[in-house]
């Protein structure tokens, strides 16, 4: 081996040296800085001639582990969903208030209806029958407060996903950016460590965003994919597109976020993602809340159903000049039909003595008053002929109303050997003529109609629906328009169309006992149906057809905030109907007694009839008590915070577990690299005195020539 090889040699090993040893020291400088991953310079042999010529550092690289990093970027995407799913969700759990507690909601509900029971043991008392009044109203109000925060729940969640998707961009054109300075020093051969570095901690923040995967590039950087493979980064940087809705309430149809690739191609991103915050606030907006919302609205419709139905059933003392009823969204001609039992319209003096009567017997398809024949459509005209003039009944958009003349009152009761029934309603109740509780919008989706009743609503108006899949994507938005047939069953045909409506999803089926129209879906996971765009309006309600049966679970949530006492009562005590008329009472004879509390007791028991409860959120329904309902909601809602409170801690440790593996592996360890600093100084001295050696070699060559 010549002089100049020993000095070559020895000058790549004092090269090689140096460049190790700036890496330790890079190493140990950055053992505190979070994120920092250790650098590893690769040395290899050098040959030449078939004989070792030296070393030298092919690259620099970071000590990563993908199996490592991909485990820690999964944990932490699920760790970010399973955080905002709960922070958002114990956030909602604490609207409710302690369920255990004598002032949260759930307590109210029993207290709305106990209060009742005091009234019954004086009914002539005013404060007593005010502090009945304080105590219903009190429960609707705070049912409207929590309906409306549990909407400023979704609202908060959907503008975080705008920060979200905003966030993602800005991480995703950083990204890109660091893969052409990556490659650029792959190219060259220069030291891209740092650049390496910099890009694996703004992946990191990525993942909590949404679940990804990484791969690592030829020409240095990584591509960067969703869960589903999506690509977002690695040959140009994809865009994530969302405009968030502003001001929500429990109809609103969010808008789509969108993934654009960088060739181009344009995609749903909830159909690629299964985990990480955008996934939460996603559950949380679309799922969570307005579940919670649907049965809080369920609940509190039943509770003034109840209330409405004993108030119904009862009457003050004096009765009332006049009764309105609600909105039963439909014509008289079809509400009255399907009646069965007898019914009574009294109008009585401020004494209670019955001045006039009209006895309504349904049977089959006949009706009688006082006796006399009529039909559904004569039924107006009948009335008010055998009211002779004592009192007026009128129909008008949707609504019935009775007025007696002069000081009089109207009493509506039912025969209780016989009473008045369709759909589990008496007449009164059916058509709302006595509520306790009113509301401004329909509220109540057991419509009585059949599958031969008139729909009234116009051909060609339109109704769009829109079908969302599992992980929130829309599939398809599907816009039927009103048939030219006039029943209910050309309606519901027209709503399964494969072709213009809904029956590639499912089928929409009409309950011949009640009405009430329910969508079942034929794919598992079932679709998520909601209501786009309703512009149909009934003749002579004027609702629509997502008003009249409930179509979604936006407009049956948005029934919670629609509840207050009725005007006329909550302005005047006295008109509280806590007397019960008596049925037999002839004209003449006293129907209303001053002093009777049994409508009182009638209305503290209702809590604790059986109703019955639709669908909501995950509740199937069934029959059951309001009381009931209302303590297995409040242990729903607590037992669903605890699991997400759970998930997350389950979430946090495992994505801690990774976490520390990964920097176990990734990190630095002083120790370590005090032994390799050791290490390269001896090489680096080795190498030094190799030069020395050649040095006098070369210097004792010469002095003998």
């Amino acid at each position: 081996m010549s002089i100049s090889s020993i000095m070559n040699t020895a000058n790549s090993g004092l090269t090689a040296a140096q460049v190790q040893l700036r890496v330790v020291s890079d190493n140990v400088s950055n053992v505190n800085t979070p994120g920092y991953v250790r650098k590893i310079a690769e040395q290899e042999t050098l040959i030449s001639q078939g004989m070792g010529s030296g070393v030298e550092v092919t690259r620099i690289r970071l000590a990563t582990d993908r199996f490592l990093q991909a485990a820690s970027f999964n944990a932490g995407a699920d760790a970010a969903r399973q955080s905002v799913r709960y922070e958002l969700y114990d956030r909602m759990q604490g609207l409710f208030g302690d369920p255990g507690g004598d002032g949260g909601f759930f307590a109210q509900v029993d207290q709305a209806f106990s209060v009742f029971a005091a009234a019954a043991e004086d009914p002539a008392s005013s404060p007593r029958r005010q502090e009945a009044l304080f105590r219903a109203q009190a429960l609707f109000d705070e049912g409207n407060r929590i309906a409306g925060q549990i909407q400023a729940v979704r609202e908060d969640a959907d503008g975080r996903i705008q920060s979200a998707v905003d966030q993602a961009n800005t991480l995703l054109e950083q990204i890109e950016a660091l893969n052409v300075e990556i490659a650029r020093s792959s190219a060259v051969g220069s030291d891209g460590s740092g650049a390496e570095t910099a890009q694996a901690a703004l992946i990191g923040q990525l993942s909590e965003l949404m679940d990804v995967r990484v791969s690592a590039r030829s020409v240095g950087g990584v591509s960067i994919r969703t869960g589903a493979g999506v690509l977002l980064a690695g040959e140009g940087h994809a865009t994530l597109a969302y405009n968030r809705a502003g001001t929500v309430n429990a109809e609103t149809a969010f808008n789509e976020i969108w993934v654009t690739e960088p060739r181009g191609e344009k995609r749903p991103l909830l159909e690629s993602i299964t985990s990480g915050e955008i996934k939460g606030l996603v559950d949380m907006r679309d799922v969570e809340a307005p579940q919670a919302a649907e049965r809080l609205a369920e609940l509190l419709t039943r509770v003034a159903d109840e209330l409405n139905r004993a108030h119904n059933a009862n009457s003050s003392v004096p009765a009332p000049t006049s009764l309105t009823g609600r909105n039963v969204g439909q014509s008289l001609e079809t509400a009255v039909a399907g009646f069965s039992g007898t019914t009574a319209i009294a109008v009585t003096n401020t004494s209670g003595q019955v001045q006039s009567r009209a006895d309504i017997a349904f049977s089959g398809g006949t009706i009688t008053i006082n006796g006399t024949a009529t039909t559904p459509a004569g039924f107006l005209a009948t009335l008010n002929a055998e009211l002779g003039g004592a009192a007026t009944a009128s129909f008008v958009d949707g609504v019935l109303s009775l007025s007696a003349t002069g000081t009089n009152g109207v009493v509506v009761a039912d025969d209780p050997a016989n009473p008045s029934r369709k759909i589990g309603r008496g007449f009164s109740h059916f058509f709302g003529l006595n509520d306790l509780i009113s509301t401004d919008r329909p509220a109540l989706y057991q419509t009585g109609l059949s599958s031969t009743s008139p729909h009234g609503f116009t051909a060609g108006e339109t109704l769009t629906l829109r079908f969302a899949g599992e992980t929130g994507a829309k599939i398809r938005d599907v816009t039927v328009a009103i048939p030219v047939g006039g029943t209910v069953a050309d309606l519901v045909a027209a709503l399964n169309n494969p072709a213009t409506g809904a029956g590639r999803f499912g089928a929409f089926t009409l309950n011949a006992t009640d009405g009430t129209l329910s969508f079942s879906a034929n794919t598992s996971p079932a679709p998520r149906l909601s209501v786009l765009e309703d512009r149909t309006t009934q003749v002579p309600s004027g609702v629509s057809i997502t008003e009249l049966f409930g179509i979604g679970g936006g407009v049956r949530a948005s029934r919670a905030d629609g509840y207050t006492m009725r005007t006329d009562i909550r302005q005047s005590p006295a008109r509280l109907g806590l007397a019960q008329f008596d049925f037999n009472a002839a004209v003449g004879a006293t129907g209303l007694t001053s002093g009777d509390g049994r409508g009182a007791l009638a209305l503290a028991d209702a809590g604790q009839v059986n109703a019955t409860f639709q669908s909501a959120g995950e509740s199937l329904g069934g029959q059951i008590s309001v009381s009931r309902y209302a303590s297995e909601l409040a242990g729903d809602i607590g037992g669903r915070a605890a699991l997400t409170k759970t998930a997350r801690d389950s979430a946090m440790a495992l994505h801690g577990e990774a976490s520390a593996r990964q920097r176990a592996h990734e990190g630095v360890n002083l120790d370590e690299e005090l032994v390799l600093m050791t290490t390269y100084q001896q090489a680096f001295n080795a190498s030094a005195r190799l030069i020395q050696a050649a040095r006098e070699l070369y210097d004792t060559l010469l002095g003998m020539v």
